[in-house]
Parts: structure tokens; C-alpha cells; sequence
């Protein structure tokens, strides 16, 4: 079995990690709110344009943070990577 020791591998890792983290992020961010304040007697939830205050944080507001969170990472962690193979790489 050959081991490529390309960096874009590296690169790739690094940023896969990321997006799972940003995944747990985001589960534990929607199940904190959606169970923490969603978990009580539906007569007393307070409201919010609407909506169940356990709904509008977990799914509203949830969504505009992980989007300015993903969109953060892809600006200032993720790097473009060439697809194309390198001269070095070639076998």
C-alpha cells in the first residue's frame, strides 16, 4: 500500500475535522434549546414572533449562527486546493 505524502491530504483532514465540528456544534446547539426550553408544559412557553421560544432559538437563530460560523471557517481556515496533480506527485 502506497502513502501518498501530498499536503492537500493534510489540508483535507484538518478540514473535515472542522465540519464535523461544526456539526456537534450545531446538534448540541439545536437539542440544547429544542429540549432545554421545549421540555416544559406547552401553556407556559413564552413566544417570539410567533413561534415557540424553544423553536425560534434552536431552529432560527441556530441557523443564522452556523451559517456566520461556516461561513467564517470557509473564509479564514479553509484553503483552495489545486486538483491538479504535481509534478512531484506523478507516478
Amino acid at each position: 500500500m502506497v502513502i501518498l505524502k501530498d499536503k492537500r491530504y493534510a489540508i483535507a483532514h484538518k478540514e473535515a475535522i472542522i465540519g464535523v465540528l461544526l456539526v456537534i456544534v450545531n446538534f448540541l446547539w439545536w437539542y440544547g434549546f429544542a429540549y432545554g426550553l421545549g421540555s416544559g408544559d406547552p401553556r407556559k412557553y413564552q413566544y417570539i414572533l410567533g413561534l415557540p421560544a424553544w423553536f425560534f432559538y434552536s431552529c432560527v437563530v441556530g441557523t443564522i449562527i452556523m451559517t456566520i460560523l461556516v461561513y467564517l471557517c470557509i473564509t479564514f481556515i479553509f484553503k483552495e486546493v489545486s486538483f491538479e496533480e504535481e509534478e512531484g506527485n506523478r507516478k
